[in-house]
């Protein structure tokens, strides 16, 4: 009975010893094949490129909206009510065009005397040179007919000329874009009558970064498209680049355009300028894909000796799938286009062909 437990027990002890054995070994591979995987990990497989230096035109593009050249808001000069009105919100008028007409009774009346005291003190005058010949009067009396005459005449230049207002004529040729009067309305000095816009030249309004602005000149020519118009070009010129530009270093810049008159563009469309024929400079292009984040993160990987080194950039003009750098990478340098997302400044790194 003591044998028998003797033997048990030594197949116990063998047993646990042989597990022992086991565990021990697998922990050994266990730690072996994690120090192989860690050792792999620590240099990280990447792509790259060679930093180069190329000629390249800086043409781009600028995006805004249009405006009119010439917009106005008339208003009333004269008082009166409107007896005529000969225009609606959308009709076209020439510069000239009589567009409404007020009650002249009581200003032809005002014509009427003031022509009518105009006569009489011409007259006057004559029989006071006559007298002045025999001494009837003194020359005094006939300096004073001169005046009164003088007065006169600036009253009827007045008259006729509010005459002439109560035919209201627009003062530049475009489009009635606001009635504010009726037929019947009363009119006093300053009442707002119509908003006139003409839209025959628009401007587009557009902001240039300062690495563009530099390339512009006054009366340059520019082609401009309108995205409700595809495939419409339409002609343009600058006529005014800002002398300061804003918080970001962008400079307002504004295009005259010629519209078109089967494909007219309206103020307020959106538009985008092309600034196309600029000089050639030599520069800097990276692919776009080597900044970490987006081009605006102005941040790229260069691979230095196997190790991944984080570098501050200035990004300038981006050409397609091409970014001008305007500083901090040099000629012959190796900068890192994927693999970035596992990166951190110091990472080893190998690049892969």
């Amino acid at each position: 009975m003591n044998k028998k437990y003797f033997i048990y027990g030594a197949v116990v002890i063998a047993a646990f010893a042989l597990i022992s054995w086991k565990l021990n070994t697998n922990k050994k591979l266990n730690e072996e094949k994690t120090a192989i995987v860690q050792q792999g990990a620590a240099i990280i497989p990447v792509q790259a490129e060679k930093v180069i230096k190329a000629t390249f035109a800086r043409n781009f593009v600028a995006n805004g909206t249009f405006a009119p050249v010439h917009e106005l808001s008339f208003v009333s000069e004269n008082s009166g009510r409107i007896t005529s009105l000969l225009v609606d919100e959308g009709s076209f008028v020439s510069k000239g065009q009589v567009i409404a007409r007020i009650d002249a009774e009581i200003l032809n009346a005002d014509v009427q005397a003031a022509q009518t005291t105009l006569d009489q003190l011409r007259k006057d005058r004559e029989r006071f040179e006559s007298a002045l010949q025999t001494g009837g009067v003194t020359q005094k009396q006939v300096d004073d007919i001169n005046f009164q005459i003088r007065q006169a005449e600036s009253r009827m230049v007045t008259a006729r000329r509010k005459m002439t207002d109560t035919q209201i004529k627009a003062p530049i040729s475009g489009i009635i874009n606001k009635k504010y009067v009726e037929l019947g309305s009363y009119l006093s000095p300053g009442t707002k009558l119509f908003d006139i816009v003409d839209v025959s030249t628009l401007k587009l309004n557009v902001t240039v970064p300062e690495a563009q602005v530099v390339n512009l000149k006054l009366n340059g020519k520019v082609t401009v498209d309108c995205k409700v118009f595809p495939g419409a070009v339409y002609g343009g010129k600058i006529t005014f680049i800002a002398a300061k530009g804003d918080n970001t270093l962008n400079y307002p810049v504004e295009i005259e355009v010629t519209n078109l008159k089967d494909q007219q563009i309206k103020a307020g469309m959106y538009g985008t300028a092309n600034f196309d024929g600029l000089q050639s400079t030599p520069g800097i292009l990276i692919s776009r894909n080597a900044f970490v984040g987006g081009v605006n993160s102005n941040q790229v990987y260069v691979e230095e000796n196997g190790v991944a080194k984080l570098r501050k950039v200035v990004a300038g003009q981006i050409m397609a799938e091409k970014v001008v750098v305007e500083s901090g990478l040099n000629e012959g340098e190796t900068v890192i286009t994927s693999g970035q997302i596992n990166l951190n400044d110091g990472s080893k790194v190998e690049v892969q062909k």
